[in-house]
């Protein structure tokens, strides 16, 4: 049986491997990190790695997942093999006990070579502070796409697959909604589940000229927010003005309005640090601060774990759920 459901996956398993392959070529040509890193021309790389780490474990889920299953149940081949020495446990088994460590392979090596390319200008990036076009891997553009938690990602997708598999019998259909269900998770994880599993830095500074980043204002000119430098490396969850309560100051403060220029074309030169300063000095006075939550670049690796531990949870209720729903197969 395991022998059956390699020579149904390895087609597959193979191109896939085999584009991993071209990938780390493709990667070691472009290797920076023996020199200078020019981050213009790294970027579009830069961006296209993170996007293949992100879409291997959707592909792996709906082509390699959902055929597993729907192509004998949609031909009914699986009737055949269960009325044989074959039982429907030892059928599922042996297609998640092959697919699953082929998954967890294919994902790993991707993930390996592109977090080993892109760690120079990754340990870079974690130096500087706010700002710069390449984000930083602990925020969600690519935290998903480095370490150890492509690898819960393929696990899941390929469950998944075979479960949706189980459920519709049908292969386009069941495809289809895998992807979609997959995509929700990945959008659902960073914004409800992420920021919360470790306790983020709570942090309250002064607003000074020195620490000011940006200044924000709607069409009218009225003063909407500003930010503060924010901490190297971090995953900033808010970085927003307060009032001697703690309540969310927006719009700003009409004492803060000179701090922004005139719209474009109304001034001659932009307006100096000195002017800024001059305008801000009053805020600590009226009890104005900024405050910062995040979670710091120190916490890349407990994340990573806990949140690959997550999804091979899931993986786990999905397999059982899909051994339940054997018994109701005809």
């Amino acid at each position: 049986m395991i022998w059956l459901t390699w020579r149904q996956l390895r087609v597959g398993a193979l191109s896939v491997l085999v584009s991993v392959v071209v990938i780390a070529v493709v990667l070691l040509v472009a290797d920076h990190t023996t020199g200078h890193i020019d981050l213009a021309s790294t970027g579009p790389l830069f961006s296209t790695s993170a996007l293949l780490v992100y879409a291997l474990p959707a592909v792996i889920g709906v082509f390699w997942g959902v055929p597993t299953v729907t192509r004998e149940l949609e031909n009914g081949t699986h009737n055949l093999v269960w009325n044989q020495t074959v039982t429907r446990s030892r059928w599922l088994a042996a297609k998640l006990g092959v697919g699953v460590p082929v998954a967890m392979v294919v994902a790993g090596l991707l993930s390996l070579v592109v977090s080993r390319w892109a760690a120079p200008v990754d340990a870079l990036r974690s130096e500087w502070l706010s700002g710069g076009f390449l984000p930083s891997r602990m925020e969600p553009l690519l935290f998903g796409a480095r370490g150890i938690v492509p690898v819960g990602y393929a696990v899941f997708a390929f469950v998944l697959g075979v479960a949706i598999g189980m459920l519709l019998r049908r292969t386009v259909p069941a495809m289809a909604v895998t992807l979609v269900l997959f995509a929700a998770v990945q959008v659902a994880v960073p914004l409800f589940a992420r920021p919360h599993v470790l306790p983020a830095t709570e942090e309250t500074v002064a607003i000074t000229a020195s620490n000011i980043w940006q200044i924000r204002a709607d069409e009218d000119g009225v003063l909407e927010s500003l930010t503060v430098t924010e901490p190297a490396g971090a995953w900033v969850l808010a970085n927003e003005t307060v009032d001697r309560a703690g309540n969310t100051v927006s719009p700003l403060p009409a004492a803060m309005r000179d701090c922004l220029p005139p719209p474009p074309g109304e001034y001659d030169e932009a307006p100096s640090r000195r002017s800024i300063a001059e305008c801000v000095s009053g805020l600590s006075g009226l009890g104005y601060r900024q405050h910062l939550s995040y979670q710091p670049a120190g916490h890349f690796w407990p994340l990573q774990w806990a949140e690959t531990a997550l999804f091979l949870v899931l993986s786990a209720s999905l397999t059982w759920f899909c051994f339940r729903r054997l018994h109701r197969l005809a």
